[in-house]
């Protein structure tokens, strides 16, 4: 059978397995394929969202066997010898690489960002937008053209979802990228973080940091947070042996703060580094914020330009 024949076999193959629809809002579209999970959304002309939509749907239905196909690297701590065929993997060996000299990560602490960067391009490039977003899992790449703005929320706990900040993005702040982590989460953590919420200049970059970050805030011999080998939750972890945070018990105030200041710590070398732009460390009811000089003068001018309004 020729090449291509078998492309488009496999193609429609993963057509029928996904799941793709616009939600009731008639603007809103979600794609589900495997533990992929997307809500994306476009703003501009109809025409043009029509085929922002399109590109995506075409481009999402081979976003898992490509990743499934290089899984088992994937899955192996980042090096400099590590090698990608997809564009997706490639980015997010990129994201983590900052990473890989000084701790334990694989390019999978950064696979809902890259996914959802790669859609973003996707529609972009496909069509005229003033603004859109892709939301895989609470890993969101955005798009802004000049003048434009996002407000975003965020919150602890997503089971029992509550707010503990809110956030506006302009298309002048070198941010592209919102990640979030913490136990609670889909995904395993080393720490005891509820959420660890991360800014960046992509969302490949900011999910990394958010893993990062949010195994940082920890109380390592407390006797209250209980841990379990990540693979007996999932036997094909990339986390392994390594103990992750099932059950974290109540602390006291100076417990919270002990753990979200080493948090805070990390992030602040991170915004050093040029890896992210900002930070919100949430733990049983406290926040830490850690930003870059130009968020806060970014949200300093936002303020003025409020007051002035007022």
């Amino acid at each position: 059978m020729a090449a291509g024949v078998e492309y488009e076999e496999e193609k429609l193959k993963a057509k029928i397995r996904a799941e793709v629809r616009l939600l009731p809002d008639g603007k809103r579209l979600y794609l589900h394929d495997g533990p992929i999970d997307v809500v994306l959304e476009g703003f501009g002309a109809e025409k043009q969202r029509r085929s922002a939509y399109g590109a995506a749907e075409e481009r999402f239905v081979t976003i898992l066997d490509e990743l499934c196909d290089e899984l088992p690297q994937l899955r192996q701590p980042a090096s400099h010898t590590s090698r990608f065929d997809g564009g997706i993997a490639r980015n997010m060996l990129a994201a983590v690489m900052p990473y890989a000299e000084s701790e334990f990560i694989t390019p999978m602490a950064a696979v809902a960002g890259a996914v959802a960067e790669e859609l973003l391009l996707t529609m972009v490039s496909h069509a005229n937008l003033d603004r859109a977003y892709v939301n895989d899992g609470g890993d969101i790449a955005i798009h802004l053209e000049s003048g434009r703005t996002f407000e975003i929320a965020m919150v602890d706990i997503p089971d029992r979802a509550s707010l503990f900040g809110k956030l506006s993005l302009s298309a002048d702040q070198p941010v592209r990228g919102i990640a979030s982590s913490g136990w609670r989460g889909r995904s395993f953590s080393l720490g005891i973080a509820d959420a660890v919420t991360v800014l960046a200049k992509t969302a490949a970059m900011a999910d990394a940091a958010a893993t990062v970050i949010a195994n940082a805030v920890d109380l390592p011999e407390h006797t209250q947070i209980q841990r379990l080998p990540a693979c007996e939750l999932s036997p094909d972890s990339d986390l392994g042996s390594r103990l992750v945070t099932t059950s974290v018990g109540e602390l006291t105030l100076e417990e919270v703060n002990r753990a979200l200041q080493t948090g805070a710590a990390r992030a602040r070398q991170l915004v050093l580094r040029g890896l992210i732009e900002s930070a919100a460390l949430h733990l049983q009811g406290t926040t830490r914020v850690v930003t870059s000089k130009k968020i806060e003068e970014s949200a300093e001018c936002s303020a003025n330009r409020s007051l002035a309004h007022a």
